[in-house]
């Protein structure tokens, strides 16, 4: 058995946990540079704001309605998904982390309780511990427990908790479900399923073997095996690690200067790298990339270059040198840019990298250390405790997010402050 664990609404969520003012009222959650919704509470929905709408495009909407509008907190999200993920541990020794609002539990070896039961005692101390409400789907698979749990966050008669093996009418329960539903049925597959007269769980379920692995290969075999109760997919405790990394964000207004460009490009690099070292490996290729804005009426440019470097790495001050270099050799001055970005590809793990020939095993451990030392400073202190001297400090090319909300839990400074009276 398995549960998914979801956080209902879950960017909406953080930003009410420390506003109460904000419970029951409008609020969406914009993308970078307060570009597009990209979380909407329920009464958004209700009122008929698309998601993904762009900003400037819905302003009247937000004003008519008083929807309350907040820039992308990612610290204060990815710290909040922390302490629910935490907190599910509680529950579980095994569990699988498949997003940053969502888990996977094992429930093995509880098949005699009253699940349902043991999911309302989940649901109700994460929203105690962490003040995030989740809705939890239950199943013999995960293929079901994703079904179960769309069920439980959009029919209210189940308080948030639904275990598909206790319904009365099981099949009664897949024929009223669209295929389009099913956890790996995308657009593609959907409509080949709708040409074949496929338009429910249940039809999806009773399809021939030798139909489904050959117009949907055994990916799509597994799928329908699990439809059936059969679990195929098990569960992923430690994420495989990454074979490409990228870290790019556009700019919060046009960028022209060379030195811009090579101070934001140097904090994205050192982004890349610290995800290098987490997953404790090195990367043999660099990519760097440049471009203008292409939905603005002026001189347009882009371009990406590739290094192989001369050993594969993770120490981030070569990292930074090697994507300065790529940037100036591709560099045209007379541009206004939007957007660079670096890319990692060819990843080793660290053990099977092989060594620098020109290099001394002293300096190698030397550059390792301080860059255990730099994480390990971060990690306690907060990100960018501790940066690079070539990642600026005006940074005036930072995204836009006019109406960031503060970094409560993270932030010594922004912690939220109780007066009486």
């Amino acid at each position: 058995m398995f549960a998914l664990v979801d956080c209902n609404n879950f960017y909406v969520s953080c930003e009410r946990v420390f506003d109460p003012m904000l419970k029951g009222r409008p609020v969406v959650v914009l993308s970078n540079n307060d570009g597009n919704v990209v979380a909407r509470s329920n009464e958004v929905k209700e009122i008929g704001l698309d998601f993904g709408a762009p900003l400037f495009k819905c302003e009247s909407l937000i004003a008519q309605h008083g929807i309350h509008v907040f820039s992308s907190n990612y610290t204060l999200y990815g710290d909040l998904s922390r302490r629910v993920m935490d907190t599910l541990g509680q529950f579980t020794p095994d569990m699988e982390i498949y997003s940053i609002d969502e888990a996977f539990l094992s429930l093995e070896g509880l098949e005699r309780r009253d699940l349902t039961e043991y999911g309302r005692s989940i649901r109700k101390t994460v929203t105690q511990w962490t003040g995030i409400p989740v809705s939890i789907g239950i199943a013999p698979t995960k293929t079901l427990a994703k079904l179960a749990n769309r069920i439980a966050k959009k029919d209210s008669r189940y308080g948030g908790v639904f275990d598909i093996t206790a319904h009365p009418r099981p099949e009664e329960l897949l024929e009223s479900i669209s295929v389009e539903h099913v956890w790996g049925v995308g657009p593609r597959y959907a409509k080949l399923l709708a040409r074949n007269g496929v338009r429910t769980v249940r039809e999806l379920r009773d399809m021939p073997d030798r139909w489904i692995r050959k117009h949907m290969t055994i990916t799509g075999l597994r799928m329908v095996m699990e439809l059936r109760g059969i679990s195929c997919i098990p569960l992923e405790e430690a994420p495989p690690p990454k074979k490409g990394i990228v870290s790019s964000r556009s700019f919060g207004h046009p960028v022209e200067r060379l030195e811009d460009l090579k101070e934001a490009l140097a904090s994205y690099v050192s982004r890349a790298a610290i995800k290098l070292r987490v997953q404790k490996s090195r990367a043999s290729v660099m990519g760097v990339f440049l471009t203008t804005n292409p939905f603005k009426n002026e001189p347009q440019y882009s371009n990406y270059r590739v290094l192989r470097l001369p050993c594969p790495t993770s120490y981030t001050p070569n990292l930074i040198t090697f994507a300065h270099d790529i940037l100036e050799s591709m560099f045209r001055e007379g541009f206004r840019y939007k957007k660079t970005g670096v890319f990692l590809e060819e990843i080793l793990p660290e053990n099977d990298a092989p060594l620098d020939l020109f290099s001394s095993p002293q300096d190698s451990d030397r550059k390792h250390s301080l860059m255990r030392t730099v994480d390990h400073i971060n990690g306690r202190r907060g990100a960018g405790a501790l940066f690079y001297a070539s990642e600026g400090i005006g940074r005036e090319w930072r995204m836009r997010r006019s109406k960031l909300s503060p970094r409560f839990t993270t932030r010594w400074s922004e912690i939220p402050v109780v007066r009486a009276g």
